[in-house]
């Protein structure tokens, strides 16, 4: 969040009144402001009106729409506070719920009825009640302040209009930057705290495909599962009771069983997460050369270590599964997007579309050295950006660093902040001792700074490195830091769960912390003071640096394109893209369709294999053409695609066609546009759904969940009226 300028108001009206310079199916649109787009989505089929979408004075589909777990998007079906949402965004939920004895991961889970359902504690749904454009404020608070005060202010300020904003009312708030720090948004949340687990079906269909198939179509997948929000018997939020009801809600989406065909209107409405397509052409060279790279590489190591254990015994799968589908999950995204920003050229065309801008604003002092000013920025970080990479994915990648460098993190600031820090360390000794594998966590820690050891440049060795190295070595670095690796775990009595237990159960001093061998390691990894010392201030410039360009860039570039309608990147607010079900030729000779059906889902089934075995009930069901009402043209259809423009956090997110009925999940994008965080291509962006016939017949069928179907407004296809000149004789 950065410096405001009395223009930016200006522009930015602008930009909002005229048509677009993106194609439709380009852009993750505001809300509050998708009536300007509302004559292009009339051309592709929507069929409701502005305020059906956004509103503050009637129900509308905003209403039905939920940030699910601060992570993902989910949807009210029912008006019982039904959710849908995808399997991997209820995985975590789903895992912790099962046992070698009741392993719901595996077998799947249907309760048949209030009562079976099962609590998820920490997990929470927020739905948006209001949003306000807040810039003005922001301004003038901001007015006349010197640069390097800026940002402390508007965080200030923030907080002072959210809190103004929710008091006495129950909500909760916050001030969200848009276009660099050009726009300001509030936004004002009702958050439930009690939402339960209604049903999932086994990871085998909810995963079907693993990490093989991930971000590739044609996909197979049924990702999906079941939560119910609860609130009091006033229908307001609170904490768990036996006694909540289910809510009931404002808005719930109808569910459509007619299925789609190529062209139709889509629209997918929901919580995008980050993007950055204003990233110059310096981010997307430093992220595909150096970064991305890295982090697959740390990735990498953690999985085969993970997976290594998860092989040897199911409670030990079940312990780490959701460890691992999150971390592999973003361990393909960074190949996949490294792969396609170089096969796509983006660097070469944000090269381009710098040049323009740089001949654009050769006569603006202000903004003439904008993108000389980016390469002198990256050019001073270049060298430490694997270094960074290597704190966040590599040294605190394991959660006994974390624990400990948040306790010395505190400890260096006195007995009152140490304290605090054990409260919070003994209150998630539970989570950490659930996920705890000593071998894998040994075996990561040694291979990781092993890497770190062979990767950089002994110049940027710290101290405190070459010291452990010196003093262990044994020949080369995996198994010298095999050997730190097993002094710390016999001589510290703060990684081992039950140690570190009763360790903080003598309510130790900072001076006792300071005596464990694993506080000396963990004291220099402490990511500010690491970066300080080893660093200097290169990090701290860089990022005050880029900050304070992104802004002036934005600004320039809405100014450049006065007049037309321009995005802003995601930032986990709420989003509306819409779109079109649309087909694609990922090359020379190929077409996609857009669905596949059960009949691939058999193709592809392997029995007894971790990805692509199949349960008994669907082969049955499949194999006797079982599929219900679901059914289409004697088959059953699985997953679909849409040219909709979505990222991480939209995973969850109902797919809505132009009658506002839901038509599926979206859960996916496709390997070839990969890219798309850093830049939209229109030929082969496609998000990937879970299509709601697939859903509602492992629910019904499979499931015999027959109180979930009777929950939800299923919308068939009506049959046409016979008029009696139709009639034969």
């Amino acid at each position: 969040m950065r410096k405001r300028n009395a223009l930016v108001a200006f522009f930015l009206t602008c930009a909002l009144l005229v048509s677009t310079i993106v194609r439709a199916d380009e852009g993750m649109w505001i809300p509050m402001l998708i009536g300007k787009n509302y004559d292009q989505m009339k051309k592709q089929g929507f069929k409701l009106t502005p305020e059906d979408l956004y509103s503050i004075n009637k129900a509308s589909l905003k209403d039905a729409i939920v940030s699910f777990g601060g992570f993902c998007t989910g949807e009210i079906v029912s008006k019982n506070g039904l959710i849908f949402t995808n399997h991997h965004c209820g995985y975590d939920a789903v895992a912790s719920h099962s046992t070698p004895l009741d392993n719901i991961l595996d077998n799947g889970f249907w309760a048949k009825s209030y009562a079976e359902e099962k609590p998820v504690p920490g997990l929470f749904v927020n739905f948006l009640v209001r949003m306000e454009d807040v810039t003005s404020k922001v301004n003038a608070a901001v007015q006349g302040l010197p640069e390097a005060q800026k940002a402390a202010k508007i965080e200030e300020v923030g907080k002072q209009i959210a809190e103004a904003a929710t008091k006495g009312t129950g909500y909760e708030g916050f001030v969200r930057d848009f276009y660099k720090g050009n726009q300001y948004f509030l936004y004002i949340f009702q958050k439930f705290n009690d939402v339960r687990l209604v049903g999932t079906p086994p990871q085998s269909i909810g995963k079907f495909g693993g990490d093989t198939d991930n971000w590739v179509w044609p996909r197979h997948t049924g990702d999906f599962t079941v939560f119910r929000v609860y609130a009091s018997k006033d229908n307001k939020p609170a904490t768990y009771a036996a006694d909540n009801k289910p809510y009931t809600p404002k808005k719930f989406l109808p569910v459509s069983i007619k299925g789609t065909k190529n062209g139709d209107f889509s629209m997918v409405y929901g919580f995008p997460g980050r993007t950055d397509r204003f990233l110059t052409s310096y981010g997307v060279k430093l992220a595909t050369e150096k970064v991305s790279p890295t982090i697959v590489k740390l990735r990498d190591i953690r999985l085969k270590a993970w997976k290594e254990e998860m092989d040897k015994d199911v409670a030990t799968r079940l312990k780490l599964s959701s460890k691992y589908a999150s971390i592999a999950n973003y361990w393909k995204y960074f190949i996949g997007q490294t792969e396609q920003l170089k096969r796509l050229k983006i660097y070469e065309q944000k090269q381009k579309g710098e040049a323009d801008f740089t001949r654009w604003a050769a006569s603006n002092p202000t903004y003439a050295g904008l993108i000389s000013g980016y390469e002198k920025a990256y050019e001073a970080y270049q060298p430490f950006a694997i270094e960074r990479t290597y704190i966040n994915e590599g040294f605190l990648a394991t959660s006994w660093v974390r624990q400990l460098v948040t306790l010395a993190a505190a400890a260096r600031q006195g007995e009152a902040k140490f304290a605090e820090a054990k409260n919070y360390v003994s209150s998630s000794l539970g989570d950490y001792e659930e996920t705890y594998n000593e071998k894998a966590d040994k075996k990561i820690f040694a291979k990781i700074h092993a890497a770190f050891y062979n990767d950089l440049p002994k110049s940027q060795h710290p101290k405190f490195y070459t010291t452990i190295a010196q003093d262990n070595w044994q020949g080369n670095p995996e198994e010298t830091f095999n050997k730190y690796a097993e002094y710390l775990w016999n001589n510290s009595d703060l990684i081992r769960p039950d140690k570190l237990k009763a360790f903080l159960a003598k309510n130790p001093s900072v001076p006792d912390f300071e005596k464990d061998p694993a506080y000396q390691y963990a004291v220099n990894v402490i990511p500010a003071d690491f970066i300080k010392a080893n660093m200097g201030s290169a990090v701290s410039e860089f990022e005050t640096t880029k900050a304070t360009l992104d802004n002036l860039y934005l600004k320039a570039l809405l100014e450049k394109n006065k007049g037309k309608l321009m995005y802003p990147d995601a930032n986990s607010t709420m989003r509306i893209t819409y779109g079109n079900v649309q087909n694609y030729s990922p090359k020379d000779g190929i077409t996609y369709n857009t669905i596949t059906t059960i009949d691939g889902v058999m193709q592809k089934y392997v029995p007894g294999d971790s990805e692509f075995d199949l349960p008994k009930s669907l082969i049955d069901a499949y194999n006797s053409r079982n599929f219900g009402q679901y059914a289409e043209n004697g088959t059953l259809v699985v997953n679909f695609i849409t040219n909709n423009d979505i990222t991480g956090g939209n995973s969850g997110s109902p797919v809505i066609n132009g009658n506002g009925e839901l038509i599926g999940l979206a859960f996916d994008g496709n390997w070839e546009a990969m890219s798309g965080d850093i830049a939209f291509d229109k030929q082969y962006k496609r998000t990937i759904c879970v299509d709601s016939r697939y859903v509602l017949w492992c629910i019904d069928v499979l499931g015999g969940a027959k109180n979930i179907i009777s929950e939800l407004d299923i919308r068939k296809n009506e049959p046409r009226a016979v008029t009696k000149k139709a009639v034969k004789k």
